[in-house]
């Protein structure tokens, strides 16, 4: 679709969002949110006619890209059929979205507890494994994040926690493995994984094992860097939650559903949870819907006695069959394994490209459609280029390569001192290859701070 400019519906759009809309995560004061127009597939525009290639996939959920037509004609024809349905009901869309899910999800996790969002996955599954072992406490990564409800935030490990946390939530938090900025001193990955892994151990017996109902990770850290686990890890910890008789729970809101070139992250590890949550790509986010898949120990816990927890739209109609269609078109178009293809030929490649020609660039990791570039002042030392939880001046080297970003076309997603490259799971090459060479321009911006 061609962009047709409009500002002067643009110029309305802004201001009734100015006027009336409550931002997340802002100083409402001090936003300035683009007006957009229009989307589809791998673009977005304003309404001045500016398109920009989304290298976000919104909030790494577009797995599929924007108004991709079988979805779109899902919803709508489930909107023709039936709109909306009581939970406690057996309705075709919600059977069959649970169906296909389960085909996909790794082990035994074949029962599908139905969310709005990925938040509250994480709220139900650390009330299913609190439930589950009769223990209060739940174990979390410091460089984690799993949403913005009251549990999930307290189990979050990024600033956005610290206004939010009680500190009576039962969560006591762990350094897990990042060899770039190894807590571990560690000097290769399998030191930072036996170390990571030992430290976990002693973290679980100063906090009395049997008072720890979970331990929950993010199969790949998302938000917080996309750190990429040692081969091992993964599996330690479900040996360490074996142990103890602790519910392993994984987080794939962010990095399911084909972002990593496979249809879970942990199938890239050979690693079963207890409880696995899921939200996002699940539906490419048309409508918002998220999960917990539940494993069949946990499941048995609740087959005679009621499981107190529920919502008024879990699994919804619309969503759904939105989730129906979505993985379908995932099978059909070989998405999956489009996003393994080109994250191993075009995108891993271009990337260490790009970390050859800018200083800026301390490390490249990822996998499949699912990267991070770490921005540093100096690839010496590893000094950050902002410092942590930076705002105002001391984050202005970030917000001009934001800008510059920007400026060529490219809707980057910035955390911090990261880049993440997260475009659609559908994107072409020569898309990737064109958001490839606005960064390449962007990064001179970062490059212009380092020493």
């Amino acid at each position: 679709m061609t962009p047709q400019p409009s500002p002067e519906a643009g110029a309305a759009v802004k201001a009734a969002d100015r006027a009336h809309v409550f931002h997340s995560w802002s100083a409402q004061d001090l936003i300035d949110p683009l007006a957009v127009a229009g989307a589809e597939g791998s673009y977005f525009w304003d309404y001045d006619g500016t398109r920009y290639l989304d290298f976000t996939s919104g909030l790494v959920f577009t797995n599929i890209g924007y108004q991709h037509p079988k979805v779109v004609a899902a919803i709508q024809e489930q909107a023709a059929k039936l709109t909306t349905f009581a939970p406690a009901f057996a309705v075709e869309a919600r059977s069959e979205a649970a169906r296909l899910i389960a085909e996909r999800t790794p082990g035994d996790l074949d029962k599908i507890f139905f969310t709005n969002g990925g938040a509250d996955a994480v709220e139900h599954a650390v009330r299913m494994a609190r439930l589950h072992t009769g223990r209060p406490k739940v174990l979390s990564a410091y460089r984690s994040y799993h949403g913005g409800t009251q549990q999930a935030v307290n189990i979050t490990g990024d600033p956005r926690r610290w206004a939010n946390d009680s500190g009576s939530n039962g969560v006591a938090r762990f350094w897990a493995p990042f060899l770039y900025r190894s807590r571990f001193y560690a000097e290769n990955e399998e030191q930072e994984c036996a170390r990571a892994l030992e430290h976990l151990e002693t973290t679980i017996a100063f906090e009395g094992p049997g008072t720890i109902a979970a331990v929950i990770l993010e199969t790949i850290p998302g938000t917080a860097g996309i750190m990429v686990p040692p081969p091992g890890y993964l599996a330690g910890v479900r040996e360490l939650c074996d142990k103890y008789g602790i519910v392993f729970i994984l987080d794939e809101v962010m990095a399911g559903f084909g972002r990593t070139g496979e249809w879970f992250a942990a199938d890239l590890f050979g690693v079963v949870p207890d409880l696995m949550t899921f939200a996002k790509g699940v539906n490419s986010g048309y409508v918002p819907l998220g999960g917990v898949a539940i494993s069949r120990k946990i499941a048995e816990t609740f087959g005679k006695r009621p499981y107190p927890g529920g919502l008024t739209y879990s699994g919804h109609p619309l969503a759904c069959a939105a989730a129906v269609a979505t993985i379908n078109v995932m099978e059909e178009e070989g998405v999956v394994e489009n996003a393994r293809r080109l994250g191993e030929s075009v995108v891993g490649p271009g990337l260490a490209e790009l970390a050859a020609r800018h200083p800026s660039v301390g490390e490249v990791r990822g996998v499949g459609m699912f990267w991070a570039l770490e921005l540093v002042r100096s690839r010496e030392t590893r000094e950050p280029l902002v410092p942590y939880n930076a705002t105002g001046e001391a984050n202005a080297p970030m917000a001009a390569f934001t800008a510059a970003a920007k400026r060529h076309g490219l809707w980057p997603f910035v955390n911090m001192n990261r880049t993440h490259v997260a475009p659609p799971c559908t994107a072409t090459e020569a898309e990737l290859k064109e958001g490839l060479a606005a960064l390449d321009a962007a990064l001179t911006a970062a490059d212009e701070h380092t020493v």
